[in-house]
């Protein structure tokens, strides 16, 4: 990611936090109820033929189905089905999540921001901390319909928040414990507690994420299935 794209958005991320901090202190929306996966949709696979993940060697984040661990793995499609471990590891990260069931907000929020998901296609080892539908519901319930709504249709804010979900180096489960903090694409830090087995991530205003499927191998980066959107330091 360029360093301009990387300093707009660390912009982005502290109006976006002081906006947030505002509308948490007890908006709750006037505007009728719009589903965000009603978004754009994400862009279509790169037309590049890309490769399949090669084996993990130690300390290169790179990881096969058969370290994929959490709770929520079992709501993966099986097999060679769209959205399965088969299906996503040959491709980029983007691509590979548009067929995620678990990451449906979080693809229409992608695919709001132009350029991104070709952005993230295009990284050569990353590590995504991938907020599940469940961690935006959540965000709507606290800002209220209008505000959330309203943060969809910013499209440098929300880019700004989607980057700070974005690690440039590719770990596995192991080395984020290991490296204890992580620096985010739109800058800012998150930390990793928690043991391999049930990593835990904590963002700039205290709140902490549980991995609910972790190690999820994709063409260029490990993915992170999390139970919260996370948001940076204001």
């Amino acid at each position: 990611m360029t360093k301009p794209f990387r300093l707009a958005a660390a912009g982005a991320l502290a109006a976006m936090s002081l906006g947030l901090a505002a509308c948490g202190s007890g908006s709750s929306g006037t505007a009728a109820p719009a589903s965000p996966t009603a978004a754009a949709p994400m862009p279509a696979p790169m037309s590049a033929p890309v490769s399949a993940p090669v084996s993990a060697t130690a300390g290169d984040g790179v990881t096969t189905d058969a370290d994929v661990f959490g709770p929520a793995c079992d709501q993966l499609p099986q097999g060679d089905a769209p959205g399965s471990l088969t299906s996503m590891g040959p491709q980029p990260v983007a691509s590979a999540a548009s067929t995620n069931p678990l990451l449906t907000t979080l693809v229409a929020a992608v695919g709001r921001v132009p350029g991104l998901a070709d952005t993230l296609n295009s990284q050569k080892g990353i590590t995504v901390f991938a907020p599940d539908d469940g961690a935006f519901d959540q965000v709507r319930s606290r800002l209220g319909d209008q505000a959330f709504d309203g943060l969809l249709a910013n499209q440098q804010q929300l880019g700004g928040l989607l980057s700070y979900h974005v690690v440039p180096q590719r770990y596995d489960a192991d080395g984020l414990v290991d490296a204890g903090t992580t620096t985010e694409l739109a800058g800012g830090t998150v930390t990793i507690g928690g043991t391999p087995e049930a990593p835990t991530v904590t963002d700039g205003q205290g709140n902490t994420a549980n991995v609910l499927c972790g190690n999820i191998p994709t063409a260029n980066a490990t993915v992170f299935v999390i139970d919260k959107v996370l948001m940076p330091a204001s």
